[in-house]
């Protein structure tokens, strides 16, 4: 591998979100690459706040929702109609898929360019040992979510809490608040729940 030079890294191009209002002060133009990490504990906002996150990401790229733990049940397609995800190709949902399976859909032509991974919990045994490293190297080149129940105000899993010290950004769910840290500028946004929106910088 080549070493680098700084007019090197200068003169390199990245891919960004073109965000605006509350999502440009609070996120930044994040890359669209990378790793970011949702947790909170249940009954928190926590699908709320990601189905809206979702359908705000999917003005920019296309976005894969693997509901490994609720599945595609009645209770969730209600969240996602209070979320009012538009009923578009821009958003895919799957229930429950393996690791392995979902990294052959990601290589696919015209595959999403976000995943959201709901959640830790159910791949606890997929992610064992190297299993997120190697997870993040096959798809460096697109954003992928991974939520995390939580426990003392941490990812209750091994795997979960490894995600959070590779994140790029950083989202901690509590009492229908977000909390939003990393490499971004940072802040707190309020889930309404009754509409799964965001309505606010606090």
């Amino acid at each position: 591998m080549k070493i680098l030079s700084a007019r090197n890294l200068y003169d390199m191009k990245h891919s960004c979100f073109d965000f605006d209002g509350k999502w440009l002060e609070i996120f930044g133009n994040a890359p669209k690459n990378g790793v970011w990490s949702i947790q909170g504990k249940e009954k928190h906002g926590k699908t709320a706040f990601t189905l809206s996150l979702v359908k705000y990401l999917s003005n920019f790229e296309k976005v894969l929702y693997v509901s490994a733990e609720e599945g595609t049940d009645a209770l969730f397609v209600e969240a996602c109609k209070r979320a009012e995800i538009p009923a578009t190709n821009k958003i895919g949902f799957l229930p429950y898929i393996t690791i392995e399976k979902l990294t052959e859909k990601l290589k696919q032509r015209n595959a999403a360019r976000i995943v959201v991974i709901d959640n830790m919990t159910v791949y606890m045994d997929e992610f064992k040992r190297n299993g997120i490293v190697d997870f993040m190297r096959k798809h460096e080149n697109i954003l992928i979510i991974f939520i995390s129940h939580e426990d003392r105000k941490e990812p209750a899993t091994a795997a979960g809490r490894l995600v959070k010290k590779l994140a790029k950004i950083i989202m901690r769910i509590e009492g229908l608040q977000v909390f939003i840290g990393g490499r971004c500028p940072g802040g707190t946004m309020i889930i309404h729940d009754e509409k799964a929106d965001l309505y606010g910088i606090i």
